[in-house]
C-alpha cells in the first residue's frame, strides 16, 4: 500500500494533509493516519458516556422544571425558547420516518448531542441557567457558572464532529490528553462515580502512549 493507493481509497481531499506532514516519508504519512482513527476510536467511550449522562441529567432538570415527561412541547409557548424548536421538530420526524411512536424517552435519544450543548450558550442564560446549573451538582460552586459549562462543552461538541467525521485530531497529542481529561472532570460535575466506573475501559491513556511512541 503507497500513497496513490491511499488517495484513491481514502480521496486526495483526505490524504493531502497526510502526506503534507512527512513529504519525504511516506511510510510515516500512512502510519500516522493509521494512529489517527486508532486514537479517534478511543475516545468513544468518554464521548459516549459524557454525552448519554448529560442530557439524561439535563432531561431530569427539565422535567423537574416543567413538570411534565414531554417538557420539549413547552418550548412552543414559552418565550426565548424558538430557537430549539427546529431540533426537536428535526428529532420528531425522524423518529416518525422510521414508524416509531413519538415519546418523551425517544426524543431524548434522538436529539443532538449539539442540541444539549447549545442551551448552555449565553442566548439562554437568563432563560435556562438557573435551572440547568443543578444538572452539576458536584461542580464546585465557586466554579459553577455558565460560562465555565458552556466552553468546556462546546469544545467537546467540535471535537466530537471531528472524530464522528473522521477528521485528522493527533497533530497535537498534548491538547488531545487536555481534553480528555476536561471530559472526564465534566463527567466528574454529572455524577462523581462516573470516572471511576469508566476507567476500566477508558484506553485513552494506552492508545495515548501507543501513538506517541509509534509516530517518533
Amino acid at each position: 500500500m503507497n500513497k496513490q493507493y491511499f488517495e484513491k481509497v481514502f480521496s486526495d481531499e483526505r490524504m493531502h494533509k497526510y502526506f503534507d506532514k512527512y513529504p519525504s516519508d511516506e511510510s510515516k504519512d500512512i502510519l500516522h493516519y493509521q494512529c489517527n482513527i486508532q486514537i479517534s476510536e478511543a475516545f468513544y467511550p468518554c464521548l459516549s458516556v459524557l454525552e448519554v449522562a448529560l442530557r439524561n441529567a439535563i432531561n431530569r432538570e427539565f422535567k423537574t422544571k416543567f413538570g411534565v415527561d414531554d417538557w420539549y412541547n413547552r418550548f412552543h409557548t414559552t418565550p426565548g425558547f424558538s430557537n430549539l424548536l427546529k431540533d426537536i421538530n428535526v428529532a420528531q420526524t425522524n423518529i416518525t420516518k422510521r414508524r416509531e411512536l413519538v415519546n418523551p424517552s425517544k426524543v431524548v435519544a434522538e436529539l443532538t448531542f449539539g442540541f444539549w450543548t447549545r442551551l448552555f450558550n449565553s442566548e439562554f442564560e437568563l432563560n435556562l441557567w438557573k435551572d440547568l446549573r443543578r444538572a452539576f451538582p458536584f461542580m464546585p460552586k465557586k466554579e459553577r457558572q455558565r460560562k465555565n459549562v458552556s466552553a468546556p462543552l462546546n469544545t467537546f461538541r467540535n471535537f466530537r464532529n471531528r472524530v464522528f467525521h473522521n477528521e485528522p485530531i493527533c497533530w497535537n497529542l498534548t491538547k488531545l490528553k487536555q481534553i480528555h481529561d476536561e471530559m472526564i472532570q465534566v463527567m466528574s460535575w454529572i455524577n462523581t462515580d462516573l470516572p471511576a466506573w469508566i476507567e476500566p475501559f477508558d484506553r485513552f491513556e494506552l492508545v495515548l502512549e501507543e501513538v506517541k511512541e509509534k509516530l517518533k
